[in-house]
Protein backbone atom coordinates (compact mmCIF):
# COMPACT_ATOMS: atom_id res chain seq x y z
CA UNK A 1 0.00 0.00 0.00
CA UNK A 2 1.63 3.17 -1.31
CA UNK A 3 0.26 6.52 0.48
CA UNK A 4 1.45 9.74 -1.27
CA UNK A 5 0.44 13.66 -0.17
CA UNK A 6 -1.88 15.00 -2.88
CA UNK A 7 -0.98 18.43 -3.60
CA UNK A 8 -1.95 21.35 -6.53
CA UNK A 9 -5.20 22.05 -7.27
CA UNK A 10 -8.22 23.95 -5.31
CA UNK A 11 -7.55 21.11 -2.20
CA UNK A 12 -9.79 18.33 -0.71
CA UNK A 13 -13.10 18.03 -2.16
CA UNK A 14 -15.23 16.99 0.35
CA UNK A 15 -19.14 18.25 0.09
CA UNK A 16 -20.19 19.85 4.16
CA UNK A 17 -22.34 22.35 4.69
CA UNK A 18 -20.96 23.32 8.14
CA UNK A 19 -16.96 23.76 8.86
CA UNK A 20 -16.96 21.53 12.00
CA UNK A 21 -14.46 22.59 14.64
CA UNK A 22 -11.36 24.44 13.85
CA UNK A 23 -8.94 22.05 13.75
CA UNK A 24 -5.69 24.63 14.20
CA UNK A 25 -7.22 25.59 17.45
CA UNK A 26 -7.38 21.77 18.55
CA UNK A 27 -3.88 21.77 17.41
CA UNK A 28 -5.22 19.00 14.47
CA UNK A 29 -3.49 18.80 11.16
CA UNK A 30 -5.63 18.29 7.82
CA UNK A 31 -3.55 16.12 5.09
CA UNK A 32 -4.80 14.36 1.87
CA UNK A 33 -3.13 11.71 0.05
CA UNK A 34 -3.41 9.78 -2.50
CA UNK A 35 -3.50 6.12 -1.89
CA UNK A 36 -2.37 3.22 -4.32
CA UNK A 37 -2.76 -0.61 -4.29
CA UNK A 38 -4.46 -3.91 -5.13
CA UNK A 39 -7.31 -5.74 -3.96
CA UNK A 40 -9.32 -8.71 -5.05
CA UNK A 41 -13.12 -8.36 -5.39
CA UNK A 42 -16.48 -9.96 -5.43
CA UNK A 43 -19.23 -9.41 -7.54
CA UNK A 44 -22.62 -11.02 -7.39
CA UNK A 45 -22.03 -13.99 -9.31
CA UNK A 46 -18.49 -14.83 -7.28
CA UNK A 47 -14.90 -13.72 -6.84
CA UNK A 48 -12.94 -11.20 -9.12
CA UNK A 49 -9.54 -11.09 -10.22
CA UNK A 50 -6.96 -8.65 -8.15
CA UNK A 51 -7.19 -4.92 -9.62
CA UNK A 52 -5.24 -2.08 -9.15
CA UNK A 53 -6.80 0.88 -7.41
CA UNK A 54 -5.64 4.89 -6.31
CA UNK A 55 -8.32 6.32 -4.35
CA UNK A 56 -7.87 9.04 -1.89
CA UNK A 57 -7.64 9.41 2.09
CA UNK A 58 -8.27 13.04 3.96
CA UNK A 59 -6.49 12.32 7.47
CA UNK A 60 -7.43 14.99 10.68
CA UNK A 61 -5.35 14.19 13.26
CA UNK A 62 -3.80 15.42 16.21
CA UNK A 63 -0.40 17.38 15.35
CA UNK A 64 1.78 15.85 18.06
CA UNK A 65 1.85 12.17 18.72
CA UNK A 66 1.86 12.68 22.48
CA UNK A 67 -1.97 14.20 22.14
CA UNK A 68 -3.13 11.25 20.22
CA UNK A 69 -5.92 9.06 22.12
CA UNK A 70 -4.91 5.51 20.70
CA UNK A 71 -8.26 5.48 18.76
CA UNK A 72 -8.08 5.38 14.52
CA UNK A 73 -11.99 6.65 13.55
CA UNK A 74 -11.84 5.59 9.54
CA UNK A 75 -15.32 7.08 8.01
CA UNK A 76 -16.75 4.85 4.86
CA UNK A 77 -17.11 8.28 3.00
CA UNK A 78 -20.53 8.67 1.51
CA UNK A 79 -21.73 9.08 -1.94
CA UNK A 80 -25.45 9.32 -2.06
CA UNK A 81 -24.99 12.95 -3.48
CA UNK A 82 -22.79 11.46 -6.00
CA UNK A 83 -20.02 12.96 -4.46
CA UNK A 84 -17.73 12.10 -1.32
CA UNK A 85 -19.10 13.40 2.21
CA UNK A 86 -18.55 12.59 5.18
CA UNK A 87 -21.74 12.95 7.63
CA UNK A 88 -20.31 11.71 10.55
CA UNK A 89 -17.47 13.38 10.95
CA UNK A 90 -19.88 15.95 11.21
CA UNK A 91 -21.94 14.61 13.80
CA UNK A 92 -19.20 13.60 16.03
CA UNK A 93 -16.11 16.35 14.89
CA UNK A 94 -16.45 17.93 18.79
CA UNK A 95 -16.27 14.17 20.25
CA UNK A 96 -13.02 13.25 17.83
CA UNK A 97 -10.96 16.29 18.51
CA UNK A 98 -11.77 16.61 22.46
CA UNK A 99 -10.80 13.06 22.52
CA UNK A 100 -7.53 13.31 20.99
CA UNK A 101 -8.94 10.62 18.53
CA UNK A 102 -7.37 10.82 14.82
CA UNK A 103 -9.91 10.40 11.87
CA UNK A 104 -9.74 9.30 8.08
CA UNK A 105 -11.90 9.64 5.54
CA UNK A 106 -11.81 7.47 2.91
CA UNK A 107 -13.14 7.37 -0.75
CA UNK A 108 -14.44 3.65 -1.12
CA UNK A 109 -16.83 3.69 -3.61
CA UNK A 110 -16.55 3.74 -7.59
CA UNK A 111 -19.24 6.93 -7.24
CA UNK A 112 -17.15 9.26 -5.08
CA UNK A 113 -13.91 8.55 -7.14
CA UNK A 114 -15.32 7.92 -11.06
CA UNK A 115 -18.60 9.80 -10.70
CA UNK A 116 -22.26 8.99 -11.51
CA UNK A 117 -25.94 9.82 -10.37
CA UNK A 118 -26.48 9.69 -6.68
CA UNK A 119 -29.52 8.61 -4.68
CA UNK A 120 -30.58 11.75 -3.53
CA UNK A 121 -31.44 15.42 -5.55
CA UNK A 122 -28.62 17.21 -4.68
CA UNK A 123 -26.62 19.34 -6.98
CA UNK A 124 -23.06 18.17 -5.99
CA UNK A 125 -21.35 19.67 -9.19
CA UNK A 126 -19.26 18.28 -11.40
CA UNK A 127 -19.45 14.03 -10.98
CA UNK A 128 -15.85 12.30 -10.41
CA UNK A 129 -12.94 13.56 -8.30
CA UNK A 130 -11.06 14.39 -11.54
CA UNK A 131 -13.44 16.33 -12.80
CA UNK A 132 -13.68 18.31 -9.82
CA UNK A 133 -10.37 18.90 -9.72
CA UNK A 134 -8.06 17.59 -12.60
CA UNK A 135 -4.89 19.53 -11.08
CA UNK A 136 -5.35 17.67 -8.01
CA UNK A 137 -7.35 13.72 -8.87
CA UNK A 138 -6.33 13.19 -12.52
CA UNK A 139 -4.73 9.96 -11.23
CA UNK A 140 -7.78 8.77 -9.17
CA UNK A 141 -8.87 5.04 -10.58
CA UNK A 142 -11.16 3.04 -9.05
CA UNK A 143 -12.39 -0.55 -10.61
CA UNK A 144 -15.79 -0.78 -9.38
CA UNK A 145 -17.51 -1.65 -6.27
CA UNK A 146 -16.88 -5.30 -6.29
CA UNK A 147 -13.52 -4.19 -4.77
CA UNK A 148 -14.67 -1.45 -2.68
CA UNK A 149 -15.12 -3.64 0.79
CA UNK A 150 -11.28 -5.10 0.23
CA UNK A 151 -10.07 -1.62 -0.42
CA UNK A 152 -11.95 -0.11 2.77
CA UNK A 153 -10.34 -2.74 4.60
CA UNK A 154 -6.45 -2.98 3.28
CA UNK A 155 -6.49 1.05 3.33
CA UNK A 156 -7.64 1.01 6.86
CA UNK A 157 -4.83 -1.66 7.45
CA UNK A 158 -2.11 0.58 5.84
CA UNK A 159 -2.83 3.65 7.98
CA UNK A 160 -0.71 3.04 11.09
CA UNK A 161 2.12 2.36 8.94
CA UNK A 162 1.58 5.09 6.48
CA UNK A 163 0.32 8.56 7.08
CA UNK A 164 0.21 7.72 11.07
CA UNK A 165 3.21 5.81 11.41
CA UNK A 166 4.34 8.11 13.86
CA UNK A 167 0.86 7.39 16.14
CA UNK A 168 0.76 4.33 18.55
CA UNK A 169 -2.82 3.12 16.61
CA UNK A 170 -4.08 0.84 19.56
CA UNK A 171 -7.43 0.36 18.20
CA UNK A 172 -9.15 1.03 14.32
CA UNK A 173 -12.66 2.01 14.85
CA UNK A 174 -15.06 1.48 11.41
CA UNK A 175 -18.04 4.31 11.34
CA UNK A 176 -20.63 4.99 8.96
CA UNK A 177 -23.76 7.16 7.78
CA UNK A 178 -26.45 6.15 5.52
CA UNK A 179 -25.66 4.30 2.07
CA UNK A 180 -21.47 3.70 4.19
CA UNK A 181 -23.84 2.75 6.91
CA UNK A 182 -25.26 -0.03 4.45
CA UNK A 183 -21.90 -0.67 3.16
CA UNK A 184 -20.90 -1.69 6.31
CA UNK A 185 -23.30 -3.95 7.35
CA UNK A 186 -22.40 -5.81 4.44
CA UNK A 187 -18.77 -5.91 5.58
CA UNK A 188 -19.76 -6.87 9.05
CA UNK A 189 -21.47 -9.59 7.59
CA UNK A 190 -18.85 -11.05 5.02
CA UNK A 191 -15.57 -9.21 5.73
CA UNK A 192 -14.91 -8.16 9.27
CA UNK A 193 -14.02 -11.61 10.47
CA UNK A 194 -12.30 -12.98 8.35
CA UNK A 195 -10.22 -9.43 7.19
CA UNK A 196 -9.72 -8.82 11.49
CA UNK A 197 -8.99 -4.86 10.68
CA UNK A 198 -11.71 -3.29 13.43
CA UNK A 199 -11.98 -3.45 16.50
CA UNK A 200 -15.49 -1.84 16.51
CA UNK A 201 -17.81 -0.49 13.65
CA UNK A 202 -20.45 2.39 14.02
CA UNK A 203 -23.04 2.20 11.95
CA UNK A 204 -25.75 5.27 11.61
CA UNK A 205 -28.73 4.89 9.95
CA UNK A 206 -28.73 1.42 7.68
CA UNK A 207 -31.55 0.14 5.52
CA UNK A 208 -33.07 -3.10 5.92
CA UNK A 209 -30.34 -5.04 3.87
CA UNK A 210 -27.00 -4.13 3.27
CA UNK A 211 -25.42 -2.69 0.41
CA UNK A 212 -25.14 -5.31 -2.49
CA UNK A 213 -21.67 -6.98 -3.97
CA UNK A 214 -20.63 -4.45 -6.53
CA UNK A 215 -19.52 -5.05 -10.41
CA UNK A 216 -16.25 -4.73 -11.63
CA UNK A 217 -16.20 -1.14 -13.57
CA UNK A 218 -19.86 -0.62 -11.61
CA UNK A 219 -21.17 1.16 -8.82
CA UNK A 220 -23.24 -1.09 -6.38
CA UNK A 221 -26.90 -0.91 -6.47
CA UNK A 222 -28.04 0.84 -3.41
CA UNK A 223 -31.55 0.26 -4.39
CA UNK A 224 -31.22 -3.48 -3.63
CA UNK A 225 -30.43 -2.44 0.22
CA UNK A 226 -34.28 -0.99 0.66
CA UNK A 227 -35.53 -3.75 -1.25
CA UNK A 228 -33.77 -6.51 -0.04
CA UNK A 229 -34.63 -9.14 2.79
CA UNK A 230 -33.11 -8.52 6.13
CA UNK A 231 -29.78 -8.33 6.51
CA UNK A 232 -28.96 -9.53 10.46
CA UNK A 233 -25.41 -8.55 12.40
CA UNK A 234 -23.74 -12.01 13.14
CA UNK A 235 -20.81 -12.10 16.13
CA UNK A 236 -17.68 -11.14 14.55
CA UNK A 237 -15.48 -10.67 17.31
CA UNK A 238 -16.20 -7.04 17.45
CA UNK A 239 -18.37 -4.70 19.08
CA UNK A 240 -21.07 -3.38 16.91
CA UNK A 241 -23.24 0.00 17.80
CA UNK A 242 -26.25 0.62 15.43
CA UNK A 243 -27.68 4.06 15.67
CA UNK A 244 -31.14 4.20 13.76
CA UNK A 245 -33.59 7.63 13.57
CA UNK A 246 -37.24 6.88 13.09
CA UNK A 247 -36.65 7.54 9.08
CA UNK A 248 -34.74 4.02 9.24
CA UNK A 249 -37.33 2.87 11.27
CA UNK A 250 -39.97 3.04 9.09
CA UNK A 251 -40.10 4.48 5.50
CA UNK A 252 -38.90 2.59 2.99
CA UNK A 253 -35.79 2.25 5.15
CA UNK A 254 -37.80 -0.14 6.64
CA UNK A 255 -35.13 -1.18 9.25
CA UNK A 256 -38.41 -2.50 11.76
CA UNK A 257 -37.43 -6.06 9.33
CA UNK A 258 -33.98 -6.16 10.86
CA UNK A 259 -34.39 -5.55 14.36
CA UNK A 260 -32.24 -7.56 16.65
CA UNK A 261 -31.71 -7.92 20.55
CA UNK A 262 -28.61 -6.33 22.01
CA UNK A 263 -26.04 -8.90 23.03
CA UNK A 264 -22.45 -9.36 24.21
CA UNK A 265 -21.11 -7.86 20.74
CA UNK A 266 -24.15 -5.55 19.70
CA UNK A 267 -26.16 -2.31 20.15
CA UNK A 268 -28.55 -0.82 18.92
CA UNK A 269 -30.31 2.67 19.83
CA UNK A 270 -33.35 4.05 18.15
CA UNK A 271 -33.87 7.79 18.81
CA UNK A 272 -36.92 9.52 19.55
CA UNK A 273 -37.68 12.60 17.67
CA UNK A 274 -35.05 11.84 14.81
CA UNK A 275 -34.81 11.89 11.32
CA UNK A 276 -32.35 10.26 8.93
CA UNK A 277 -30.73 14.09 8.52
CA UNK A 278 -31.45 17.37 10.01
CA UNK A 279 -30.54 20.40 10.76
CA UNK A 280 -26.70 19.80 11.86
CA UNK A 281 -25.81 18.54 8.54
CA UNK A 282 -27.23 21.23 5.88
CA UNK A 283 -26.73 24.04 8.28
CA UNK A 284 -27.46 27.56 6.62
CA UNK A 285 -28.59 25.77 3.34
CA UNK A 286 -32.02 24.44 4.57
CA UNK A 287 -33.43 26.74 2.35
CA UNK A 288 -32.05 25.16 -0.52
CA UNK A 289 -33.62 21.71 -0.09
CA UNK A 290 -37.22 23.20 -1.17
CA UNK A 291 -39.26 21.28 1.54
CA UNK A 292 -42.20 22.84 2.58
CA UNK A 293 -41.43 22.21 6.49
CA UNK A 294 -38.31 23.12 8.45
CA UNK A 295 -36.50 20.09 8.65
CA UNK A 296 -35.84 17.85 11.58
CA UNK A 297 -34.23 20.26 15.08
CA UNK A 298 -33.77 16.56 17.15
CA UNK A 299 -30.59 16.17 18.67
CA UNK A 300 -29.30 13.18 17.57
CA UNK A 301 -25.76 14.84 17.14
CA UNK A 302 -25.20 14.88 20.94
CA UNK A 303 -26.54 10.95 21.28
CA UNK A 304 -23.92 9.93 18.55
CA UNK A 305 -21.19 11.74 20.44
CA UNK A 306 -22.33 9.25 23.58
CA UNK A 307 -22.19 6.06 21.09
CA UNK A 308 -18.37 7.11 19.89
CA UNK A 309 -17.36 7.09 22.85
CA UNK A 310 -19.37 4.47 24.38
CA UNK A 311 -17.72 2.37 21.50
CA UNK A 312 -13.81 3.68 21.96
CA UNK A 313 -14.32 2.14 25.86
CA UNK A 314 -16.25 -1.35 24.80
CA UNK A 315 -13.57 -1.82 22.31
CA UNK A 316 -10.93 -0.98 24.82
CA UNK A 317 -12.62 -4.00 26.49
CA UNK A 318 -14.29 -1.86 29.09
CA UNK A 319 -18.58 -2.23 29.89
CA UNK A 320 -20.69 -2.25 27.10
CA UNK A 321 -22.92 0.99 26.62
CA UNK A 322 -26.39 1.00 27.98
CA UNK A 323 -29.01 -0.88 26.41
CA UNK A 324 -32.13 1.38 25.18
CA UNK A 325 -35.68 0.64 24.62
CA UNK A 326 -36.85 0.56 20.93
CA UNK A 327 -39.06 3.24 19.55
CA UNK A 328 -42.84 1.54 20.08
CA UNK A 329 -44.54 0.72 17.08
CA UNK A 330 -48.39 0.33 16.77
CA UNK A 331 -49.52 -2.37 13.90
CA UNK A 332 -51.88 -1.48 11.02
CA UNK A 333 -52.95 -3.29 8.42
CA UNK A 334 -50.20 -2.27 6.09
CA UNK A 335 -46.53 -1.35 7.78
CA UNK A 336 -46.35 -0.44 11.29
CA UNK A 337 -46.27 2.90 12.64
CA UNK A 338 -44.47 5.13 15.28
CA UNK A 339 -46.80 5.07 18.83
CA UNK A 340 -46.87 8.80 19.14
CA UNK A 341 -47.23 10.99 22.98
CA UNK A 342 -50.06 13.45 23.98
CA UNK A 343 -47.79 16.44 22.07
CA UNK A 344 -47.24 14.15 18.81
CA UNK A 345 -43.32 13.14 19.51
CA UNK A 346 -42.58 9.33 19.79
CA UNK A 347 -42.55 7.09 22.49
CA UNK A 348 -39.59 4.55 23.79
CA UNK A 349 -36.50 4.90 22.00
CA UNK A 350 -33.46 6.95 23.52
CA UNK A 351 -34.86 10.38 24.81
CA UNK A 352 -33.30 13.57 24.12
CA UNK A 353 -34.03 16.82 26.62
CA UNK A 354 -36.11 17.92 23.20
CA UNK A 355 -38.98 15.65 23.02
CA UNK A 356 -38.82 14.85 27.23
CA UNK A 357 -39.19 18.45 27.45
CA UNK A 358 -40.68 19.68 24.14
CA UNK A 359 -41.35 23.01 22.42
CA UNK A 360 -42.12 21.61 19.22
CA UNK A 361 -43.13 18.02 17.30
CA UNK A 362 -39.87 16.70 16.29
CA UNK A 363 -40.37 13.88 12.94
CA UNK A 364 -38.29 11.44 11.34
CA UNK A 365 -41.48 10.59 8.96
CA UNK A 366 -42.87 12.86 6.26
CA UNK A 367 -46.31 12.28 5.26
CA UNK A 368 -46.26 13.06 1.46
CA UNK A 369 -42.71 14.06 1.16
CA UNK A 370 -42.21 16.54 -2.09
CA UNK A 371 -38.25 14.73 -2.80
CA UNK A 372 -36.44 12.30 -1.76
CA UNK A 373 -34.20 14.50 0.24
CA UNK A 374 -37.36 15.75 2.60
CA UNK A 375 -37.75 12.62 3.27
CA UNK A 376 -34.55 11.96 4.85
CA UNK A 377 -34.28 15.61 6.66
CA UNK A 378 -37.68 14.45 8.50
CA UNK A 379 -39.85 17.83 9.94
CA UNK A 380 -40.68 20.25 12.98
CA UNK A 381 -43.82 21.48 13.61
CA UNK A 382 -44.91 24.11 15.96
CA UNK A 383 -47.26 22.68 19.52
CA UNK A 384 -50.20 24.71 19.88
CA UNK A 385 -49.69 27.83 22.10
CA UNK A 386 -52.58 25.91 24.51
CA UNK A 387 -51.27 22.82 24.47
CA UNK A 388 -48.16 24.40 25.93
CA UNK A 389 -49.53 26.21 28.17
CA UNK A 390 -51.06 23.19 30.10
CA UNK A 391 -48.10 21.56 29.77
CA UNK A 392 -45.62 24.21 31.83
CA UNK A 393 -47.49 27.20 34.10
CA UNK A 394 -43.98 29.38 33.29
CA UNK A 395 -40.99 29.83 31.35
CA UNK A 396 -39.50 28.90 34.70
CA UNK A 397 -41.20 25.74 34.61
CA UNK A 398 -40.57 24.69 31.26
CA UNK A 399 -36.81 25.06 32.00
CA UNK A 400 -36.90 23.29 35.23
CA UNK A 401 -38.32 20.39 33.39
CA UNK A 402 -35.72 20.89 30.20
CA UNK A 403 -32.71 20.30 32.82
CA UNK A 404 -34.16 17.56 34.58
CA UNK A 405 -34.28 16.11 31.22
CA UNK A 406 -30.57 17.12 30.61
CA UNK A 407 -29.33 15.19 33.59
CA UNK A 408 -31.42 12.11 32.77
CA UNK A 409 -29.84 11.97 29.80
CA UNK A 410 -26.84 12.11 31.26
CA UNK A 411 -27.12 9.71 33.88
CA UNK A 412 -28.40 7.17 31.24
CA UNK A 413 -25.47 7.80 29.06
CA UNK A 414 -27.02 8.88 25.94
CA UNK A 415 -25.72 12.27 26.18
CA UNK A 416 -22.51 13.18 27.43
CA UNK A 417 -21.59 15.10 30.46
CA UNK A 418 -19.05 17.24 28.65
CA UNK A 419 -21.57 18.20 26.40
CA UNK A 420 -24.23 19.44 29.60
CA UNK A 421 -23.76 23.32 28.70
CA UNK A 422 -24.09 22.87 25.01
CA UNK A 423 -27.08 20.69 25.29
CA UNK A 424 -28.73 23.06 27.72
CA UNK A 425 -28.28 26.21 25.60
CA UNK A 426 -30.28 24.17 23.12
CA UNK A 427 -33.44 24.83 25.05
CA UNK A 428 -36.85 26.74 23.63
CA UNK A 429 -38.45 29.32 25.74
CA UNK A 430 -38.51 31.80 23.31
CA UNK A 431 -41.22 29.17 21.85
CA UNK A 432 -43.55 29.36 25.22
CA UNK A 433 -46.72 30.94 24.62
CA UNK A 434 -46.22 34.61 26.52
Amino acid sequence: MKFTELTGGAGHSLMSATPGPDLAAHDYTETEYAVTGSVPGLTPTGPAPPADFTTRVLVRRPASPHEFSGTLVVEWLNVSSGADAAPEYTYVAAELVRAGHAWVGVSAQYIGVEGGSGSVEVDAGPSGLAAKDPDRYAKMSHPGDAYCYDMFAAIASGLPGGPLADLAVARTLAVGESQSAMALTTYVNSFAAAHNVFDGFLIHSRAVAGLPFGAVGAPADINRAFSGGPMAIPDVGAPVFIVQTETDLLTNFRFFLARQRDSECLRVWEIAGSAHADLVQVGPFEEYLGCPDPVNRGQQGFVLRAALRHLVAWARGNDAPPTAEPLRLVETDADPVLLLDDVGNAVGGVRTPCVQAPTTVLSGIVADPVSRICLLFGSTHPIPDEVLAARYDSVEHYLRTYAEAVDAAISAGFVLADDHDEIVADAHPELLPD
